[in-house]
């Protein structure tokens, strides 16, 4: 494809004299092809602009930048304001505009985002759809995909998909669409014909300083349509930051627990068995069946049948398609046991979503709840005490332990967790020091330790709720990126246990 023709969507800041024959796309050097196109991106820690050397050795004819520099006179300089932005523009003209054939669904907010992509994949394959996801846990069309290494991929490697998804017979995308993402662009190119907005608790907040900037850029999704269409607006009203933003929009369906909702909850009951719920709709009212259980499960139930009337599906094929819906791994996951326990694996790594797992599986009245939970290293600090406080409030018996520490000091994390658990929790053990009867928490920096002794403190009519990481099967420890799996850990432990048991036995 000729430089002129990608280029055709972006603004450019200089004369560029030659029209080269592009072959290929690439933001890092290393992937550059001969004839390729490479773009100088500039992040907070590498700037793409000391790599242009290297992409042109390589075989680079074009580089994108986003400042004057010399490359050399067999190479031709395109200088816009963005590269970013115009990385997005000019991979949507080279892989022909993939979503432009799609029925596109957008999913934001804090949490629930990874939920709702599968309650909307099982909505629109319901609906005689093919859609394929893009989210935290991987990226996908139908049982076919690859583990996802962020929410939102960079939108060259976007783009590249999705035509890969189009070429495959996908006919509609649901993506989680990151905050990150809206604020490097890296969903541009894409016109939306839904997004749903689902909660907005602090998290991110060591890049977006503070909630007013992080909820500024989660709006631009539904705010910007010069950018991302003029889409449909579900709102989850419930939430504070929803209500916020239904008043800055004007066609949206909100929906909630509140008189006001366009879908709002009349009835609700949750057992272990999950949720049926009776919805008020004016455009037709629906009951909700479904194995997912806690509020923050019915908000997310109740975006997604708003994005089923958004779309003007029936109500028989929402609530078949909702009713459907695959359980997703790492989001109150039960692990089967002989122990008369429930044991649940979340990805819960905010104090929001934290809360909202114990409340989960507090209405389901526990004899008593065992929460295990870490927070990561080299992220928003300020998060470590809230989710400590949270544990220890809902939970008997409180364990702290590693979750990702990367480069920062184990303990130091776990300190700081510590600040917050005995501000409602003083009592401090050891692990020989554990009374059923009375409430305390525990330190095990080691996870596979912290794990296994809470199987083992458990007993019948207990619930184990194990936090943090969820469907990751990773821990970082320093740079090191090793192995691990919270539900082969308790399934281990389970198994240590029996062979304990048999052993007594004989």
């Amino acid at each position: 494809m000729k430089l002129s023709q990608i280029l055709s969507d972006v603004k450019v800041l200089n004369d560029v004299v030659g029209d080269v024959d592009i072959t290929s796309l690439a933001y890092d050097s290393r992937q550059v092809q001969p004839g390729g196109l490479f773009f100088a991106l500039s992040g907070e820690v590498v700037d793409g602009h000391d790599y242009i050397g290297d992409a042109v050795a390589r075989g680079a004819v074009a580089v994108v930048v986003q400042r004057p520099i010399d490359v050399g006179q067999d190479v031709e300089m395109v200088q816009v304001a963005d590269s970013r932005y115009a990385m997005a523009r000019i991979a949507a003209s080279f892989y022909d505009y993939p979503g432009r054939e799609m029925l596109i669904v957008g999913v934001t907010g804090t949490n629930g985002k990874t939920t709702m992509t599968y309650l909307m994949e099982s909505l629109l394959q319901q609906a005689g759809y093919t859609p394929a996801v893009v989210g935290t846990i991987s990226n996908r069309l139908g049982d076919e995909g690859e583990e996802a290494n962020r929410t939102t991929p960079e939108s060259l490697d976007l783009l590249r998909m999705l035509a890969d998804f189009r070429q495959r017979g996908a006919d509609a995308l649901v993506i989680e669409v990151s905050s990150h993402a809206l604020m490097q662009s890296r969903v541009v190119g894409l016109t939306f014909d839904v997004a749903i907005f689902t909660n907005l608790t602090p998290e991110h907040l060591d890049y977006h300083k503070n909630m007013e900037s992080y909820f500024a850029a989660k709006t631009r999704l539904f705010c910007e349509p010069e950018t991302y269409g003029h889409l449909k607006a579900v709102v989850n009203t419930d939430d504070p930051y929803g209500a916020k933003l239904v008043r800055q929009l004007n066609d949206v369906i909100s929906v909630g627990h509140h008189r006001g909702a366009s879908l709002r909850v009349e009835d609700c009951q949750q057992t272990l068995d999950g949720t049926v719920a009776h919805i008020r709709c004016e455009y037709g009212d629906l009951t909700l069946r479904s194995p997912l259980i806690g509020r923050f499960n019915l908000e997310n139930l109740l975006c997604a049948a708003g994005a089923g009337v958004a779309l003007g599906l029936p109500v028989a094929t929402i609530e078949l398609g909702l009713a459907a819906a695959k359980r997703v791994p790492g989001r109150l996951e039960r692990i089967d046991n002989c122990l008369g326990a429930l044991i649940v694996v979340d990805y819960a790594h905010t104090s929001d979503a934290l809360a909202k797992a114990l409340d989960a599986v507090t209405v389901l009245k526990p004899q008593r709840i065992i929460t295990v939970f870490g927070c990561g290293g080299d992220r928003d600090a300020l998060k470590r005490p809230a989710m400590g406080e949270v544990a220890a409030r809902a939970s008997m018996l409180t364990i702290v332990t590693s979750d990702n520490p990367r480069t920062e000091d184990p303990q130091k994390i776990l300190a700081d967790i510590c600040v917050g658990i005995e501000r409602v929790c003083p009592q401090r053990w050891s692990v020989d020091q554990v009374r059923p009867d009375e409430k305390g928490y525990v330190v095990l920096e080691d996870r596979h330790d912290a794990i296994a002794f809470a199987v083992a403190q458990l007993g019948e009519g207990d619930l184990l709720l194990i936090a943090g990481k969820g469907h990751e099967d990773y821990q970082i420890v320093g740079s090191e990126k090793k192995h691990f799996d919270d539900c082969e850990q308790v399934r281990l432990a389970l198994a240590c246990q029996r062979s304990d048991d048999n052993d007594t036995d004989q």
